[in-house]
Parts: structure tokens; C-alpha cells; sequence
């Protein structure tokens, strides 16, 4: 496990240690204590004692308390920083960590003495494959998804033409900026020395995103440029400077360090923890740290070894794998949203999840056809063809409870192309798909390992139903029903597109073969019509549970449902009638036609990291949160979600059988 750094001793773990602390945050920022707590830490107040430790923050301007304390007490000093990916935004917005860093010796940023993380650059062995192979997935990741210690960054946002010089300016009186003592003074000469290096080519100052919001002034400004220089305030992507940048120049930044992964060698003026290890520049010696590090071993140290990290959907301790997954569902719910969004023509019981999913940075706007600055959201089965508006609908991983009796979604899709169960045009996910085919390992080994989880936990769309009753001997050919009036049958049935038909198509080509038919369990509960006689069928199920049903059967044929692709995920054979998301790539038995234009031959992996992780946003209904769809399958395993409300059920039953 990560975060062992600052930690108490094996032999203390079972009582925690007494954490004795003289500043406020750790007592008021449940984050914070929570996160120490776990890491065998029991914050608390008073005079020091025997086994106590006195906690500060950094060097911050409350340290001092702390350390006049331990040293009249004679106690050991833990400092305690944000870890290196800390949260969208800087703390003083009140957004609680990702991970902290818990040090003994002294704190990362502070050359004078050595840091616990600096003691393990140089001392631990840092050659172990699967750690260095972590390490350098996880850089790839950080770099691939455009993710920084603050990510509210923005790919989207433009940036200066290249090649050109980027400087990274800090906030004054930061305590970075400090141990390395530094003043406006060497940001000044940082510039000169970056002009001199590089004539001819234009400045690019990157302000901290605490000066551009007013909280803290910076050392460099507009009156510090030249005629054709930038000054980026904007939140621009971190990976997307550093691809235009020429050389990188910085005092101490935490963008310094991730300069390094970015493939930089960046010229460092001051003495942040990064420096030292042969990866940097360094204007002035370090002589502790004679050690030559590949990016990996830094990273591996900085980003693995040292920090606490914690997953707030499971409230642990986690690697930094788990942050990264939930740093960039927040990232990109953030970016996506950032802009606002009119929704329009949405029925009333969803308008409250459309507000949970999407208005956490600007709220919703229901009812209105356009407004300026903000995309239009539409329903997709509402969305007239050729329109420019994106299409909203259910992810495959949705709930325990049908969508037709208003069970709120755990995973919603945006589509700015199509909608995923109309091929007559490109959709988001059919692109997704496409691309999905070039995956590197790293991405697939993720999808492999969902695929597992789900195959784990018989986790389906849906989640309905009961046990699967005992079958007659024989090959066991499973038929899902649809809804026949389904969007899904209206755009890509292609000729067989009522269950009745499919089932004489499956009796005909399969006449030996046991036939179950599954009846669609939105008709099974009465909400839509669609009930069929079944005479090709030698079993009809009743309300079983899909899982239970694929895990009793050799394959599956279907016009479009959902359960082919759920059947793909558990290795089963799918034939296909028609047209559905997963069909013409080459993992499907097509009788029907599916578009020319699906050419690529992705994996099964590649196909569920398009559909499960890349194409919907999921909101973990416990915290309130964007998350990773692992965290959903989680969920719906244990039965952490909301079912379907009481009353607005019976209603959509009864409208179901009195015909929509």
C-alpha cells in the first residue's frame, strides 16, 4: 500500500498515535484528519506527551506553534502537505485532497535538511519492473488525459503558436518560493536568462491559478513581457503548453516536476525536491543528491512510494491509480460543463439528475432553446435529425431498477455526433470505438480488469430479477425480447425487428437447440407493451436477473439489446439481426448489415473501454460525485443505489398498459 511514508511504526498500528496539532485546518478539514487517521495518526490537542507527535502544516505561517511546542516537549516534528495531485482547484477554495504527504525528517520542498522523500530517492533500490512499469502507465496517463495537481485545466483552451519558452511563475510568499530563497528578484533574472538562452523566441509566463483568482499575486506580470510574449491565465492544459514549449523554466513549481514526464529537462532556479537526480538543470549544486534517476524511479518515489493517497467513494487508503481515476472523471465533468447547458424537452423526473450530472458547475437551464455561450442538451429519442444539439441518454451501466419505472441514473451518456443505437449516422461512441482500436496496453489492462469485475459481480444495465430456473440438456440459446416500438429496433432492426420473428429465425437456423426466450423486463413489469406468444420458444424466463440467465447459456442472438454486448463482455457467442453499437467489428456473428464504415478491429477490451470508461459520465449516488465506472460497479454489486420511486412507478405502469 502507498502512504507509508511519515507513518507510524508496524508495532504502534494497532493504537493509533497521538498526533498533538496547534493549527485550526487540522481539526476543521474532515479530509484532512480522515486521511491521517487511516495512516495510523489520532489528531488531537493539548500538551505532548510521552509517544506523542506534534503535526504542522509544511512551513506554513502556523508551523511555528507547533514547533516551539515539540521543542520545549522534546518530541519528534511530522509535517503534513497536499500530495502532488491534490484536487480540481487550490485548497483555498475549500476542496478538500486527494492524498497528503506525511514526513518525519522534513518537508519535500525544504533542501536545507533532508525530506523522507528525499531519503527514499536516495536510497531505495526504485528497480522493481512492476513498480517502474507503474510509474511510467500512470505518467503516461497524467500526460494522455491532460491531468496536473490542479486539473481544472481545459485541453480545449488555446494556446501560442510553437515553438516558444514557458516560465512558470508561483504565487508570492509561497513557502516553496521561500525554502529555496527565492524573491521576485529571481523570477526576474529566470526570464533574462531565458531570453538570453533563447533569442529570438517568444516568452510564455504561465501564472499560478491561485493569482488568476484574485487569492494571491505572482512575481511576473504583463510589465514583464516583451512584444510578442504570453502571459496564460487562461486554464489551459498543462500537457498542451508543455508540447509547444522549446525549454521549461522554474523556480520550484510542482509543474517543474511535471516537466520531467512531460519529456522536459527543465531549467530549475531554486531547490524543489525534483531537482538533483540528473533529470534537471540546476542553477545551483545539490551535492546530497548525486544519485542519477530515470523519470520512472522519480515518479515512482514522488507519486507511489511517498504519499498517502485516499479514494473518497470507499473511504481508504489508495494508489495513486485510484486517484487518477477519479481526478479525471472530476476533470472532465469539469471541462465539459464549464460552459453551462440548456436542456431542452426533458421530462420533469429527470431534470433533477440532468442538475445532479451536469449542473455542478453551472446550473442547468431547463426549458430554454438556446442561451448564449451554453450547448443544448436534448433528449436523444427528442432530438430532431440534423440538428446541432448534443443527444443525452442512459449508460449500459445504469441502476438497480428499470429506467421506465424512474429509477435515477448512475451513468448518463452526452453524444455530440449521433446516438449510439442509431447507425444511419456516425455516433460519439462508434468514433470512440473506432479509435479504441489503437489503445496502448495500459488502457486495456483497465478494461480487462472492469470486464472482470463485472463478470465478478454479475453486474448488468439493469440489476433486476431473480434466480435462473433449471434448463433441459442441450445447447442453450438464449434470445433477449425488446420493446418493439424501441428506438433502438425503429433505427437499426434492420429486417427482423419483432421478437416473434426473431424466434422463428433462431428455431429455423438452430432447430436441435434449447431456445430461451427472455421477455424485455420493462414488458414484464408492465410499462411498455410488447408481450409475443413465444410459440419458437421452449423456455420463457420470468423476472430473472440477466447475469443469472447468461451465465446458464452457450450464446446469444439478438436483434439490438443490450444484453448481446453483456453476453460479448462474458465471453459468450453473439449473433446479430441488426445494426447495435457493438456489431460489424468483428466480435459479433452479423447476419444483418451493419455500416461499411466500422473497418477497425478493436478487442473485446478495447470495445468495453469505449463503451464503459471513455463515452458516459457516471455520479456516484453516495458522495454526490463524478466517478469512474468502477466505482459504479461497485455500487450496484453491494446495492448502494436508489430504486425506483413508489408511486411515479405505478403510474408509468399503469401507463404502460393502457398504451403510451
Amino acid at each position: 500500500m502507498a502512504g507509508t511514508a511519515g507513518a507510524p511504526s508496524d508495532e504502534s498500528r494497532a493504537a493509533p498515535a497521538r498526533l498533538v496539532v496547534y493549527n485550526a485546518g487540522f481539526l476543521t478539514e474532515g479530509r484532512i484528519r480522515r486521511i491521517l487517521e487511516l495512516s495510523g495518526w489520532r489528531v488531537s490537542v493539548g500538551v505532548p506527551g510521552a509517544g506523542d507527535t506534534v503535526g504542522v502544516w509544511g512551513q506554513s505561517p502556523t508551523s511555528g506553534r507547533g514547533e516551539a511546542v515539540a521543542d520545549l516537549a522534546g518530541r519528534p516534528v511530522v509535517r503534513v502537505e497536499d500530495a502532488f495531485l491534490r484536487s480540481l482547484f487550490p485548497g483555498r477554495g475549500g476542496e478538500p485532497s486527494m492524498g497528503l504527504l506525511i514526513d518525519r525528517s522534513g518537508v519535500h520542498f525544504d533542501a536545507s535538511a533532508p525530506s523522507d522523500l528525499e531519503t527514499l530517492l536516495a536510497t531505495h533500490p526504485l528497480d522493481q519492473t512492476n513498480l517502474l512499469d507503474r510509474a511510467r502507465d500512470a505518467a503516461a496517463w497524467m500526460v494522455a488525459r491532460h491531468l496536473s495537481k490542479f486539473a481544472a485545466t481545459d485541453p480545449a483552451e488555446a494556446v501560442p503558436d510553437a515553438p516558444y519558452v514557458l516560465v512558470i511563475d508561483q504565487t508570492e510568499g509561497d513557502a516553496a518560493v521561500r525554502a529555496s530563497g527565492a524573491t521576485r528578484a529571481t523570477f526576474q533574472d529566470m526570464l533574462v536568462e531565458a531570453r538570453l538562452s533563447h533569442p529570438g523566441l517568444p516568452m510564455v509566463v504561465k501564472a499560478h491559478p491561485e493569482t488568476t483568482g484574485g487569492h494571491r499575486p505572482g512575481h511576473l506580470g504583463e510589465g514583464d513581457l516583451h512584444e510578442g510574449d504570453h502571459l496564460i491565465t487562461a486554464p489551459v492544459s498543462p500537457a498542451r503548453l508543455m508540447e509547444g514549449a522549446v525549454a521549461v523554466y522554474t523556480v520550484s513549481s510542482g509543474l517543474g516536476f511535471e516537466a520531467i514526464f512531460h519529456g522536459h529537462r527543465p531549467r530549475v532556479f531554486g531547490t524543489p525536491f525534483y531537482a538533483g537526480w540528473g533529470l534537471t538543470e540546476d542553477r545551483g549544486p545539490l551535492p546530497r543528491r548525486g544519485r542519477p534517476l530515470s523519470r520512472a524511479q522519480l515518479f515512482a518515489g514522488a507519486m507511489i512510494l511517498y504519499p498517502a493517497w485516499y479514494d473518497p467513494f470507499r473511504d481508504r487508503l489508495c494508489e495513486v491509480e485510484d486517484v487518477l481515476r477519479a481526478l479525471d472523471a472530476e476533470a472532465r465533468a469539469w471541462r465539459e460543463d464549464r460552459q453551462g447547458w440548456v436542456a431542452r424537452g426533458m421530462s420533469r423526473w429527470k431534470r433533477p439528475h440532468l442538475d445532479a450530472f451536469f449542473g455542478r458547475v453551472q446550473p442547468v437551464i431547463h426549458g430554454a432553446d438556446a442561451a448564449i455561450g451554453r450547448r443544448v442538451m436534448v433528449w436523444a429519442r427528442h432530438a430532431t435529425p440534423g440538428e446541432t444539439v448534443v443527444r443525452v441518454e442512459d449508460g449500459f451501466l445504469r441502476s438497480r431498477g428499470l429506467g421506465a419505472a424512474l429509477t435515477p441514473p448512475a451513468s448518463l451518456v452526452l453524444d455530440d455526433l449521433g446516438i449510439y443505437y442509431d447507425p444511419r449516422s456516425e455516433s460519439r461512441l462508434e468514433r470512440l470505438i473506432a479509435e479504441a482500436a489503437a489503445l496502448e496496453p495500459r488502457a486495456l489492462g483497465r478494461a480487462e480488469a472492469l470486464i472482470a469485475r463485472i463478470r465478478e459481480t454479475g453486474v448488468t444495465k439493469y440489476n433486476t430479477g431473480g434466480a435462473m430456473p433449471d434448463l433441459p440438456e442441450g445447447r442453450h440459446i438464449l434470445v433477449p425480447g425488446q420493446v418493439e416500438d424501441d428506438a433502438s429496433l425503429v433505427t437499426a432492426g434492420g429486417e427482423v425487428r419483432r421478437n416473434d420473428v426473431l424466434l422463428a429465425l433462431v428455431r429455423e437456423r438452430n432447430p436441435g437447440a434449447v431456445v430461451i426466450y427472455k421477455p424485455h423486463p420493462d414488458v414484464l413489469a408492465g410499462y411498455r407493451e410488447g408481450a409475443v406468444a413465444a410459440a419458437n420458444a421452449d423456455i420463457v424466463l420470468g423476472e430473472v436477473d440477466a447475469a443469472a440467465a447468461l451465465a446458464e447459456v452457450d450464446e446469444v442472438w439478438t436483434m439490438t439489446s443490450l444484453l448481446g454486448f453483456e453476453a460479448l463482455l462474458r465471453g459468450l457467442p453473439v449473433t446479430v439481426t441488426g445494426a447495435p453499437f457493438y456489431a460489424g467489428w468483428g466480435l459479433t456473428d452479423d447476419i444483418g448489415t451493419v455500416p461499411a464504415r466500422r473497418t477497425a478491429r478493436p478487442s473485446l477490451a478495447a470495445l468495453a473501454h469505449a463503451a464503459l470508461i471513455e463515452y458516459p459520465r457516471y455520479l456516484d449516488p453516495v458522495t454526490g460525485r463524478p466517478c469512474p465506472p468502477e466505482v459504479i460497479v461497485d455500487r450496484l454489486a453491494e446495492g448502494g443505489l436508489p430504486g425506483p420511486k413508489g408511486v411515479l412507478a405505478l403510474m408509468q405502469r399503469l401507463k404502460g398498459r393502457l398504451g403510451r
